[in-house]
Protein backbone atom coordinates (compact mmCIF):
# COMPACT_ATOMS: atom_id res chain seq x y z
CA UNK A 1 0.00 0.00 0.00
CA UNK A 2 1.48 3.41 -1.11
CA UNK A 3 -1.30 5.96 -1.08
CA UNK A 4 -4.29 5.35 1.28
CA UNK A 5 -7.24 7.89 0.45
CA UNK A 6 -10.48 7.00 2.43
CA UNK A 7 -12.87 8.91 5.01
CA UNK A 8 -12.57 8.53 8.70
CA UNK A 9 -13.78 6.81 11.80
CA UNK A 10 -13.35 8.98 14.74
CA UNK A 11 -13.36 7.63 18.49
CA UNK A 12 -12.48 10.69 19.93
CA UNK A 13 -11.45 8.51 23.75
CA UNK A 14 -8.49 8.83 25.28
CA UNK A 15 -6.14 5.52 26.83
CA UNK A 16 -7.93 2.76 24.69
CA UNK A 17 -6.25 -0.76 25.94
CA UNK A 18 -6.09 -2.89 24.11
CA UNK A 19 -8.92 -4.90 26.41
CA UNK A 20 -11.21 -2.45 25.33
CA UNK A 21 -9.83 -2.90 21.54
CA UNK A 22 -10.76 -6.56 21.79
CA UNK A 23 -11.47 -8.33 25.78
CA UNK A 24 -9.88 -11.62 26.67
CA UNK A 25 -12.26 -13.17 26.66
CA UNK A 26 -12.17 -13.46 22.33
CA UNK A 27 -8.50 -14.06 22.76
CA UNK A 28 -9.05 -18.32 22.04
CA UNK A 29 -7.82 -18.59 18.26
CA UNK A 30 -4.08 -18.35 16.87
CA UNK A 31 -5.70 -17.23 13.22
CA UNK A 32 -5.86 -13.83 12.58
CA UNK A 33 -9.33 -14.30 11.26
CA UNK A 34 -12.75 -13.36 12.86
CA UNK A 35 -11.06 -10.60 15.47
CA UNK A 36 -12.81 -7.89 13.50
CA UNK A 37 -16.56 -8.59 14.76
CA UNK A 38 -15.46 -8.46 18.32
CA UNK A 39 -13.23 -5.16 17.81
CA UNK A 40 -14.54 -2.80 20.96
CA UNK A 41 -16.78 -5.51 21.46
CA UNK A 42 -17.76 -4.13 25.44
CA UNK A 43 -18.89 -0.58 23.77
CA UNK A 44 -20.67 -1.72 20.53
CA UNK A 45 -22.79 -4.93 22.40
CA UNK A 46 -25.14 -4.34 25.19
CA UNK A 47 -23.78 -6.91 27.82
CA UNK A 48 -27.21 -7.91 28.76
CA UNK A 49 -28.78 -7.90 25.33
CA UNK A 50 -26.39 -8.96 23.17
CA UNK A 51 -27.98 -6.05 20.76
CA UNK A 52 -25.51 -3.35 19.21
CA UNK A 53 -25.58 -0.43 20.65
CA UNK A 54 -26.92 1.74 18.21
CA UNK A 55 -25.41 5.06 19.03
CA UNK A 56 -21.40 3.86 19.19
CA UNK A 57 -19.73 5.39 16.07
CA UNK A 58 -19.06 1.46 14.45
CA UNK A 59 -22.72 1.13 14.88
CA UNK A 60 -24.72 4.64 14.21
CA UNK A 61 -23.64 4.05 10.69
CA UNK A 62 -22.33 8.05 10.11
CA UNK A 63 -19.04 7.52 9.79
CA UNK A 64 -17.27 5.08 7.76
CA UNK A 65 -13.85 4.52 6.14
CA UNK A 66 -10.23 2.34 6.83
CA UNK A 67 -8.86 5.21 8.66
CA UNK A 68 -9.77 4.99 12.63
CA UNK A 69 -8.90 8.28 14.57
CA UNK A 70 -8.46 7.86 18.12
CA UNK A 71 -7.67 9.62 21.06
CA UNK A 72 -4.53 10.19 23.20
CA UNK A 73 -2.24 6.80 24.24
CA UNK A 74 -4.17 4.61 22.16
CA UNK A 75 -3.02 0.73 22.49
CA UNK A 76 -1.82 1.03 26.00
CA UNK A 77 -1.99 -1.79 28.38
CA UNK A 78 -1.20 -5.47 27.87
CA UNK A 79 0.81 -6.56 24.55
CA UNK A 80 -1.89 -8.23 22.97
CA UNK A 81 -1.11 -8.44 19.28
CA UNK A 82 -4.86 -9.46 18.92
CA UNK A 83 -5.61 -6.08 19.31
CA UNK A 84 -3.77 -5.25 16.05
CA UNK A 85 -5.14 -8.32 14.25
CA UNK A 86 -8.63 -6.70 15.72
CA UNK A 87 -8.20 -3.78 14.02
CA UNK A 88 -6.63 -4.91 10.65
CA UNK A 89 -10.00 -7.81 10.41
CA UNK A 90 -12.14 -5.04 10.60
CA UNK A 91 -11.07 -3.16 7.64
CA UNK A 92 -8.82 -0.14 9.19
CA UNK A 93 -5.12 0.16 7.47
CA UNK A 94 -4.22 3.44 9.37
CA UNK A 95 -5.02 4.26 13.48
CA UNK A 96 -4.56 7.83 13.98
CA UNK A 97 -3.49 9.15 17.41
CA UNK A 98 -1.50 11.89 19.41
CA UNK A 99 0.12 9.17 21.23
CA UNK A 100 0.80 5.39 20.20
CA UNK A 101 1.73 2.74 23.36
CA UNK A 102 5.08 0.83 21.81
CA UNK A 103 4.08 -2.33 21.76
CA UNK A 104 0.48 -1.78 20.38
CA UNK A 105 2.90 0.44 17.77
CA UNK A 106 4.90 -2.70 16.94
CA UNK A 107 2.16 -5.16 16.48
CA UNK A 108 0.04 -2.89 14.32
CA UNK A 109 3.17 -2.06 11.89
CA UNK A 110 4.07 -6.17 12.40
CA UNK A 111 0.28 -6.44 11.00
CA UNK A 112 0.32 -4.04 7.98
CA UNK A 113 -1.54 -1.05 10.18
CA UNK A 114 0.11 2.01 9.79
CA UNK A 115 0.14 4.02 13.43
CA UNK A 116 0.20 7.50 12.22
CA UNK A 117 1.38 9.69 14.87
CA UNK A 118 0.25 13.53 15.16
CA UNK A 119 0.70 16.61 17.59
CA UNK A 120 -2.50 16.98 19.55
CA UNK A 121 -3.30 20.27 17.69
CA UNK A 122 -3.62 18.39 14.39
CA UNK A 123 -5.86 15.45 16.33
CA UNK A 124 -8.03 18.24 17.65
CA UNK A 125 -8.41 19.95 13.63
CA UNK A 126 -9.42 16.38 12.57
CA UNK A 127 -11.99 15.49 15.07
CA UNK A 128 -13.84 18.87 14.75
CA UNK A 129 -12.83 18.68 10.86
CA UNK A 130 -14.88 15.41 10.64
CA UNK A 131 -17.64 16.48 13.18
CA UNK A 132 -18.72 18.94 10.78
CA UNK A 133 -18.24 16.55 7.76
CA UNK A 134 -18.64 12.76 8.39
CA UNK A 135 -17.46 12.44 4.74
CA UNK A 136 -14.10 14.39 5.72
CA UNK A 137 -11.65 12.59 3.14
CA UNK A 138 -7.84 11.91 4.19
CA UNK A 139 -4.86 10.90 1.73
CA UNK A 140 -1.84 9.49 3.29
CA UNK A 141 1.28 9.49 1.27
CA UNK A 142 3.26 6.50 2.86
CA UNK A 143 6.30 6.83 0.26
CA UNK A 144 6.18 10.76 0.78
CA UNK A 145 5.26 10.55 4.68
CA UNK A 146 2.42 12.84 4.40
CA UNK A 147 -1.29 13.36 5.69
CA UNK A 148 -3.44 15.59 3.62
CA UNK A 149 -6.24 16.94 4.49
CA UNK A 150 -7.48 19.39 2.39
CA UNK A 151 -10.92 20.50 3.14
CA UNK A 152 -9.84 21.65 6.53
CA UNK A 153 -6.04 22.85 5.69
CA UNK A 154 -4.04 20.11 6.95
CA UNK A 155 -0.97 18.77 4.96
CA UNK A 156 1.53 17.40 7.91
CA UNK A 157 4.40 15.19 7.25
CA UNK A 158 4.79 12.19 9.88
CA UNK A 159 7.84 9.61 10.85
CA UNK A 160 7.92 6.01 10.17
CA UNK A 161 11.42 4.13 9.96
CA UNK A 162 12.86 3.03 6.79
CA UNK A 163 11.87 -0.95 7.04
CA UNK A 164 9.06 -0.52 7.75
CA UNK A 165 8.00 2.15 5.49
CA UNK A 166 9.19 -0.67 3.12
CA UNK A 167 7.33 -3.26 4.62
CA UNK A 168 3.98 -1.11 4.20
CA UNK A 169 4.37 -0.04 1.31
CA UNK A 170 5.68 -3.73 -0.24
CA UNK A 171 3.01 -5.93 1.73
CA UNK A 172 5.94 -7.38 3.30
CA UNK A 173 6.42 -9.13 6.68
CA UNK A 174 9.53 -9.54 7.99
CA UNK A 175 10.74 -12.55 6.17
CA UNK A 176 9.32 -11.37 2.95
CA UNK A 177 11.48 -8.23 4.06
CA UNK A 178 14.50 -10.65 3.85
CA UNK A 179 13.81 -12.70 1.23
CA UNK A 180 13.69 -9.36 -1.34
CA UNK A 181 17.41 -8.99 0.11
CA UNK A 182 18.21 -12.63 -1.68
CA UNK A 183 20.51 -11.06 -4.28
CA UNK A 184 22.57 -8.30 -2.07
CA UNK A 185 22.86 -11.25 0.71
CA UNK A 186 23.84 -13.53 -2.12
CA UNK A 187 26.22 -10.48 -3.00
CA UNK A 188 27.17 -10.14 -0.09
CA UNK A 189 28.56 -13.79 0.81
CA UNK A 190 29.96 -14.16 -2.75
CA UNK A 191 31.96 -10.95 -1.91
CA UNK A 192 33.44 -12.25 1.52
CA UNK A 193 37.00 -14.19 1.67
CA UNK A 194 36.89 -17.68 2.46
CA UNK A 195 39.57 -18.51 5.96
Amino acid sequence: MEIIKSTIVPLPLENVDTDQIIPARFLKSTSREGFGENLFRDWRYDKVTGEKVADFVLNAGVYQGAILVAGKNFGCGSSREHAAWAIGDYGFKVVISSFFADIFKNNALNNQILPLKVSPTILDKIFQGVEGNPALELTIDIPNQTLSIPEIGINEPFEIGKYKKQCLINNYDDIDYILSLTKEIEAFETGRAVI
